[in-house]
């Protein structure tokens, strides 16, 4: 049994789960996109973009989406899930891979950490298998990077396949975001 607690408090201390309520901040006086964005470490013109809003006014109370922002363990994770789930695919395809988790942990039908989204039940075929644990080569790395800049200016989407290896009704029937070689994403 002592095992079992100290087990388990090891992995609560290993494995950081950020809390991120719904990726928005809500606007203070004297805020702007400026201020908001260098406060989150990411461009103005991508946190205008996320909110679709090229404004230069902003209203105290407002909700701002911001992007999500993640710490060394989750972009180490990201990248990962990168390497064998994009495995095969050309550097567009490992960004839409993880563009697609990023999207996820921000839309609100999914969990609200990385870490949660990626051990979501049967969600990736890497982590049933194992091949997650795998280390990410430098691609998948600068992958996760560009996908961290990138929200915002995607499609939205939630969902990656290729046809050739699955068939999914489901997938086939959503709105497609992007073709990228034999990847296609939906929403």
């Amino acid at each position: 049994m002592k095992k079992v607690s100290i087990v388990s408090l090891l992995m609560m201390l290993l494995i950081p789960m950020t809390a991120h309520a719904d990726w928005a901040h809500v606007v203070h006086p004297g805020e702007s996109y400026y201020s908001i964005a260098s406060q989150y470490g990411v461009n103005t013109h991508q946190l205008q973009s996320m909110n679709n809003d090229w404004s230069s006014y902003l209203s105290v109370g407002e909700r701002v989406q911001v992007p999500v922002t993640l710490n060394s363990y989750e972009k180490d994770l990201l990248a990962r899930l990168v390497e064998a789930e994009a495995k095969g695919e050309s550097y567009a395809g490992k960004v839409a891979v993880a563009t697609v988790v990023l999207n996820r942990v921000e839309s609100n039908i999914f969990p609200d950490t990385l870490y949660n989204v990626v051990y979501d039940g049967r969600q990736f075929s890497p982590v049933l298998n194992g091949t997650i644990n795998q280390p990410a080569g430098a691609e998948s790395k600068q992958a996760v990077e560009e996908a961290l800049d990138y929200q915002g200016y995607d499609n939205g989407s939630l969902y990656f396949y290729n046809p050739d290896k699955a068939e999914s009704a489901y997938l086939a029937s959503r709105e497609v975001t992007v073709v990228i070689g034999n990847e296609i994403n939906v929403k």
